[in-house]
């Protein structure tokens, strides 16, 4: 049995024969979890499983580095809690850095995959994202020349961070199309839920990979050796290696997909003239999948066009397609939608155990017990909120369909931003801790996964791949402005910080980003549960040929 597997449409068979979407409906029942979506599932999902891993690892890693690279006087025999604090340009910008690469590596890989196929780029991504991983934890000890501050060594980290964001960034819009270019239409929604719920899984293994080191260093933590946490931190960042490797040989393997191939093929056609008046082509002769002749002239006229077509035309695939309004209303709409949620979603990720301090949850008399009770802090919240809201996305896309679960997310989210912002100190601790689990349950429950589904099936296959991944690099974009601006916005002391807003502030912009994300969400963003966004490119094409 092949390792890649295609269920999805396309409009012509094995045999050349062309098939309806209905032909196709009723040969393809919904199924549940099979075989071939689990390893469609586990090759894919890996980029995914790295991006949100990275994400948390850095939010763990970022108390030690802290330790380690700003203790004043001897680190071995520090008692300071909470950790030394990092200069905010350089704590937000090292947190960024992979967000920052995102985008690069979101718009060139995105771009590269339609102009030369799925095939030619996948897997080199991941190639990028397991150098910028080695050269991280190669950082060089104490004293190396050039690296003997602090900040000298957080930039080594911010240069080669970037590079793990460039190819995580490129495995956003190669893996959600080849998963949505190889999936049946009843179950491409779930599939696509499946494949970004590694992002959960990412999450939770990094604060149990932090919860176990931890403890296995506390001897020389806790007995004058705290200098060991050098090691700590590399193994949080190095282990991620271990599934890159694994998988990295079926992603170089991967074949071409026909509906890709087919795809490409109506950017030739969208470059001709198809009106009957000035059509100087023979027809072409096409069959059903049942045998019958093909009586439709369009079907026959768009057919005859349809072929590989040259570089230069797929360029320029991209700027015709959404040079029609509505397409374009839509990309707005995906794009903008992503930024949004990212502003808010990424301001606590990235920070999050800024907050669980703020909030009161990360405290301890010694720096090994603050650092553990941060930890053991981010995964209560993982376990409790992060993970469940993806399954509950999975469990319910096809049901309530994609729109829906976004503009509820979007709300909800927005609700616990404004309890949060509004009630401040008058809530304890723990009432703040649930509310920013709902939080986080409610991002996963609804726009952090669907910002992500829906661009993998709204637009047609031949520009896939640069659209998700414009889409994708607009809400990194967000994630940006928050990665950097939070831990200087958010700071209460506004005469020290000229311009800071307080954590309430800040709660309060993400407030509004949300509401205004439901908004955008309603009047642009179609729903596109059980559509094939190639089925109705085709059908635009065929329109422009008079009966």
């Amino acid at each position: 049995m092949p390792v890649w597997e295609e269920h999805s449409y396309t409009r012509r068979d094995e045999n050349g024969n062309i098939m309806s979407l209905e032909e196709y409906e009723a040969t393809h029942p919904s199924k549940a979890f099979t075989w071939a979506d689990f390893k469609l599932y586990a090759i894919c999902g890996v980029g995914f499983m790295l991006d949100s891993y990275d994400l948390f690892i850095v939010n763990l890693a970022s108390p030690i580095w802290a330790y380690e690279f700003f203790t004043s006087g001897n680190l071995d025999t520090t008692t300071k809690v909470p950790s030394p604090s990092i200069p905010f340009l350089v704590r937000g910008t090292v947190n960024a850095a992979a967000n920052i690469g995102n985008v690069a590596g979101q718009l060139s890989f995105g771009f590269l995959g339609d102009m030369f196929g799925r095939k030619f780029v996948y897997g080199k991504e991941l190639i990028v994202a397991i150098f910028g991983i080695i050269m991280v934890i190669s950082l060089p000890v104490n004293g190396s020349a050039g690296l003997t501050t602090g900040v000298q060594k957080m930039w080594w980290l911010f240069g080669w961070r970037f590079l793990l964001g460039v190819g995580i960034g490129g495995d956003y819009p190669m893996s959600a199309a080849i998963v949505a270019e190889r999936s049946t239409l009843s179950n491409r929604g779930r599939m696509l839920g499946w494949i970004f719920s590694n992002q959960g899984w990412g999450t939770l293994f990094a604060s149990i990979v932090t919860c176990i080191l931890l403890p296995i260093y506390k001897h020389s933590l806790t007995n004058g050796n705290f200098s060991k946490i050098d090691g700590i931190w590399r193994l949080q960042v190095g282990l991620a290696l271990i599934p890159c490797f694994a998988l990295l040989y079926f992603r170089l393997t991967m074949p071409e997909s026909r509906k890709f191939l087919q795809s490409t093929e109506l950017s030739n056609v969208a470059k001709k003239n198809l009106n009957s008046s000035d059509t100087s082509f023979a027809e072409k002769e096409l069959k059903t999948t049942d045998g019958k002749a093909v009586e439709d002239r369009r079907v026959s006229v768009v057919e005859a066009n349809a072929a590989e077509p040259p570089k230069k035309v797929q360029m320029a695939a991209f700027l015709e397609y959404f040079s029609k309004p509505r397409h374009a209303l839509t990309l707005f709409g995906c794009a903008f939608s992503w930024f949004l949620v990212d502003v808010a979603f990424y301001g606590v990720n990235l920070n999050q155990s800024v907050i669980l301090g703020d909030i009161g949850f990360s405290t301890g008399k010694t720096p090994y017990d603050y650092l553990l009770r941060n930890a053991e802090g981010n995964l209560i919240v993982a376990v409790a909120g992060y993970v469940p809201g993806y399954f509950l996305t999975i469990a319910f896309i096809e049901i309530l369909g994609r729109k829906w679960i976004q503009i509820q997310g979007f709300l909800v989210t927005a609700l616990m931003f404004g309890i949060l912002a509004g009630a401040g100190t008058d809530l304890s601790s723990g009432a703040r801790f649930a509310l920013l689990i709902i939080a986080q349950l409610f991002f996963n429950f609804g726009p952090n996964a669907t910002t992500f589904i829906v661009p993998g099936e709204v637009f047609p296959s031949r520009v896939r791949g640069l659209a998700h991944g414009f889409c994708a690099a607009v809400g990194k974009l967000g994630a940006i402005l928050s990665g950097i601006g939070f831990n200087y916005w958010s700071q209460s002391d506004h005469k020290k910080y000229p311009g800071s807003i307080g954590l309430s502030g800040v709660l309060w912009i993400f407030f509004a980003f949300e509401l205004l994300g439901a908004v955008v969400t309603f009047f642009c963003v179609p729903e596109t549960r059980g559509k094939d966004s190639d089925a109705i490119d085709y059908e635009e094409c065929q329109a422009r040929v008079h009966a």
